[in-house]
């Protein structure tokens, strides 16, 4: 059998291991295992309460091994004792120093070739931080964990995508007064680099990518910013020099609504450049998270993702959905078969 998909468990104070959980018991996490605590998945089992065992393999190689109906899992080494009295619906930061850790041997493990992937549970910003984990996402964290001894991290770019609409982020988590200043024409040209080459490697032989603009009206020739004429434009113009149909800048507020695709409305575009974080998110998520997926561009193995957080307030509950983990799980066999 080829290597299994590694699903780290993400905050243990969040929905991660509860919808982790939900994935299994539905049958649609066959050929993956799960990187956690063992004590916190077993909590998470009792609150699904489908009949759905934990099994504790020693390493990736015995997941093929294990009984049907079974949550196969690796315990992360390093993890605090106390971990499972952390309560649900609240920031904590042994949650935070745990998911790090996962993520951490996540990354040891597919680079080793013990796992085809990683998909990992939602995780959350402010436990990362007062567990002194010095990321404030899984994108920033995984880049650098990326990077070869001696090298830098690769370039990467957060997606997200659902059935409807692909978008690809410039910028990512900075306050908006920092991520304007970082939209540079070096930035949207490597980001339409990397756009392209990951459109034909998920299949889309001529990639057609729309460029978002950063100003109401895309600037409107100039009088509401000049960031289009001077730094997208520009950068557009260069990857279209390089075989890139990249088109645009066009104006935010509708050129989602073009890149759609439906039945009755196939998309203008395969994907969307947006320079933002909230420009190009808020378009994709009101969508449905239930269907989302976040993919990290660049890194030299296949990372996936819900598009939702750790949703604090419905923690504990038995009220997550797990549609969009399983959407995730989908989108790794795929793009790491």
């Amino acid at each position: 059998m080829s290597a299994p998909l590694v699903i780290t468990m993400g905050d243990a104070c969040g929905i991660g291991p509860e919808i982790i959980a939900k994935a299994f018991a539905s049958g649609q996490a066959e050929g993956a295992f799960v990187l956690g605590d063992a004590a916190v998945m077993r909590r998470a089992l009792a609150q699904v309460g489908r009949g759905t065992a934990l099994a504790l393999i020693d390493s990736p190689r015995d997941v093929g091994a294990c009984p049907p109906n079974c949550v196969a899992l690796v315990q992360a080494r390093g993890l605090p004792v106390d971990l499972p009295q952390a309560g649900f619906g609240r920031v904590d930061a042994r949650a935070g120093a745990a998911a790090a850790a996962c993520i951490e041997q996540a990354v040891a493990l597919v680079q080793a070739g013990q796992a085809r992937a990683i998909v990992t549970a939602p995780i959350h910003k402010e436990a990362l931080s007062a567990a002194g984990v010095s990321f404030p996402g899984h994108t920033e964290m995984l880049q650098a964990l990326a990077a070869r001894p001696g090298e830098a991290p690769p370039p990467v770019r957060m997606m997200l995508a659902n059935d409807e609409l692909r978008t690809v982020l410039v910028t990512i988590h900075l306050s908006l007064r920092r991520a304007i200043d970082a939209v540079t024409q070096d930035g949207v040209l490597e980001t339409l680099r990397i756009t392209d080459r990951a459109m034909r490697a998920f299949g889309i032989a001529a990639p057609r990518v729309a460029v978002a603009g950063l100003n109401p009206h895309a600037g409107e020739g100039g009088l509401f910013g000049d960031e289009e004429q001077r730094i997208i434009g520009p950068a557009i113009a260069a990857a279209r020099s390089e075989g890139i149909d990249a088109s645009g800048p066009f104006a935010p507020d509708t050129v989602f609504m073009r890149a759609r695709h439906t039945a009755a409305h196939p998309g203008e575009f395969d994907v969307v450049v947006a320079m933002t974080h909230d420009h190009g998110l808020i378009p994709v998520k009101y969508l449905g998270v239930e269907q989302g997926v976040n993919v990290t561009l660049g890194l030299p193995f296949v990372r996936t993702s819900p598009d939702h957080g750790t949703a604090f307030d419905i923690a504990g509950t038995g009220r997550a959905d797990a549609s969009s983990l399983v959407a995730a799980l989908r989108m790794a066999r795929r793009l790491s078969s």
